[in-house]
């Protein structure tokens, strides 16, 4: 996502990708590469990047509160213990992506983070494991990396679903587990202030 600088209003020189509209750019500003160590963020993200395969991470960002409503706010206890009913509830939602797959998925791997919740104490602690070193910062943005790869294999291998190799790079870069913000974005330093003073899980 890192690509081009727009400067928007404001005069600030941000990440070109979020040029679209003031919401996105409150995303881009607020949130995206901000280190996050909350599980049910952690969660929230990796179901949303999931449904985002195909489509473009606006889309669900427009849609996120009606995804959060209708996942009761990415609750993991809460979306293990959906059945059949509540497939059902979702595919007849207009507000979200209405994709079976996608939201059969979504279940599973609620039920597979409470595995690996069990195993590694938190969703943060297992995800920060494969945080990179961190290299010098690119213009040029990549789909994937070593470590997503790695980290996709293992949670393919621990049954989560739609989690590629270029999914989970897009959950690091949300995270802040890496920091792809544009060399000249404004808001660069201030992820790498965020980063710096975060407490590893």
């Amino acid at each position: 996502m890192a690509g081009a600088l727009f400067t928007a209003d404001d005069g600030r020189p941000r990440c070109a990708w979020c040029q679209a509209s003031a919401a996105y750019r409150d995303y881009h500003d607020r949130e995206w590469g901000f280190p996050v160590t909350d599980d049910r963020r952690l969660f929230e993200k990796l179901c949303l990047e999931g449904f985002q395969s195909g489509l473009s991470w606006l889309t669900i960002l427009n849609k996120r509160e009606a995804f959060r409503a209708g996942f009761a706010g990415f609750d993991i206890e809460r979306i293990a213990a959906f059945g059949d009913a509540d497939v059902a509830r979702l595919l007849a939602d207009a507000g979200i992506v209405r994709h079976r797959g996608k939201i059969e998925s979504t279940i599973n791997n609620a039920r597979r983070a409470l595995a690996l919740r069990d195993e590694a104490g938190s969703l943060a602690a297992y995800f920060w494991r494969w945080e990179p070193t961190p290299v010098p910062p690119s213009a040029q943005p990549v789909a994937s990396t070593p470590e997503s790869t790695a980290l996709s294999k293992d949670l393919k291998k621990r049954g989560f679903s739609f989690v590629g190799p270029t999914t989970v790079y897009a959950f690091m870069q949300a995270m802040g587990l890496v920091n792809d913000h544009h060399p000249g974005c404004a808001v660069r330093e201030p992820v790498q202030q965020a980063r710096a003073a975060l407490q590893r899980p």
